[in-house]
């Protein structure tokens, strides 16, 4: 089968769709990702066929960019629609059209992130299936609450209300421009309601969130979609560093910027307190001249590599970086800016295997002191470990491809 993948987004939106066609392409299906240029190394490393779509995602999320707001008001879901939508209004309609023209001939289209909307317009335009992919829970349920809400403020009786209100605050958002593109790319009538009727495959973990039982039978919990595991050497001077001492922490904030950066490397120098750490700057701008001794900074590093030899792993919370750290055995601290972060966050607390999170605008040299003690607790230790465990066993890429496979064949998911 054909299919083409359409997703939008940094590269931790990018990177398990990259790793989800290579298993599809392994299964004798073929199959095309679309995305932002700068999210698609991983898929073409991985020998995936893409294209870029319009927009720079990067730019969006440097300090003047959009996307600086809502990491500076991260708690506020409102403005974090409104720029997110920001992004997919002002490129709908390039994208529709893109869409179309790579997915004509077809079997199905996959779509997610600032995409979706898009790309299952492109599946009404060309009568073929759509099917949506996340990377966090958007199905209403009474299990827990939108994971675009804080997770402690909103009481059980309202979980399932938050879903439908998140998600009609989202449509709302991007509806005007889709339904533009619509009538000039496709000339479809404008749509009402969210789409709801097709199947949904999430990439995440069911040992971190389990399928909720409410759900509907067109929802599926596969488990992370990670791609094989590279043939990857470390650099000489990081493979110095780790034989150099005990494992040290680990320090990154993925795509996370328009922070004050500075503040934040205070704030990590300091609550480090001279621990061994490694440090990977991402997208953040954090300044890495004049680091203490104890700082080894990285670049690109396998986290599958990299994080079993950590003792912990300080991150943004973002859904990967989450399951890397959960599926190697090790705690988290975690420190969420924006989005779906907080819920990440606290199922790691949850889970037991991290201390309750302080959002990255309100982290001080003291919260992430209290962090690494708790991280460094034998209890805390040997949940991760067993949950690492289960995580290992996990194989979301097999699930994810027979269900797509069902789908198509018309018979239901069964994950």
């Amino acid at each position: 089968m054909k299919i083409a993948v359409l997703t939008y987004g940094t590269e931790g939106d990018a990177r398990p769709l990259a790793a989800l066609c290579r298993a599809l392409d392994e299964a004798g299906h073929s199959s095309v990702l679309l995305a932002d240029a700068s999210t698609l190394g991983a898929a073409q490393r991985l020998g995936v066929r893409t294209q870029a779509l319009a927009g720079d995602i990067r730019g969006a999320l440097g300090a003047s960019g959009a996307i600086a707001n809502v990491v500076a008001h991260s708690e506020r879901p409102g403005a974090a629609a409104k720029a997110l939508a920001a992004i997919a209004n002002g490129n709908a309609t390039a994208w529709l059209r893109q869409a179309v023209e790579t997915a004509r001939g077809s079997d199905a289209i996959v779509c997610a992130g600032l995409a979706a909307f898009v790309g299952l317009s492109a599946a009404e335009a060309l009568r073929v299936p759509a099917i949506g992919a996340g990377l966090f829970p958007l199905t209403p349920t009474r299990d827990f609450a939108s994971p675009f809400l804080p997770p402690s403020r909103v009481p059980r009786w309202l979980h399932r209300a938050s879903h439908h209100l998140v998600n009609a605050m989202l449509w709302r958002a991007f509806r005007p421009a889709v339904n533009a593109a619509r009538a000039e790319v496709c000339a479809l009538p404008p749509r009402r309601r969210m789409w709801s009727t097709h199947p949904m495959l999430y990439g995440f973990s069911p040992s971190l969130v389990p399928r909720p039982a409410d759900w509907p039978a067109n929802a599926a919990v596969c488990g992370q979609w990670i791609p094989p595991a590279p043939d990857w050497q470390p650099p000489p001077a990081l493979a110095a560093f780790l034989a150099a001492g005990e494992a040290p922490v680990y320090i990154g904030f993925g795509s996370m910027t328009g922070f004050d950066a500075a503040r934040l490397r205070q704030v990590v120098v300091d609550g480090v307190a001279g621990r061994r750490a490694v440090l990977h700057p991402g997208w953040s701008g954090i300044d890495t001249q004049g680091l203490p001794t104890n700082f080894h900074v990285v670049g690109e590093v396998p986290h599958d590599w990299l994080f079993p030899r950590t003792s912990l792993v300080v991150h943004h919370g973002g859904s990967g970086t989450t399951h890397s750290a959960a599926r190697a055995g090790v705690p988290s601290v975690a420190v969420p800016f924006a989005g779906d972060q907080f819920f990440w966050a606290h199922q790691l607390a949850q889970a037991g295997v991290a201390p309750d999170a302080v959002a990255g605008s309100r982290l001080g040299a003291d919260d992430l002191a209290r962090g690494l003690a708790f991280a460094g607790r034998p209890e805390v230790r040997a949940r991760a470990q067993a949950l690492g465990e289960k995580m290992r066993a996990e194989d979301g890429l097999s699930r994810a491809v027979e269900a797509i496979e069902r789908s198509l064949a018309g018979r239901a998911l069964r994950l």
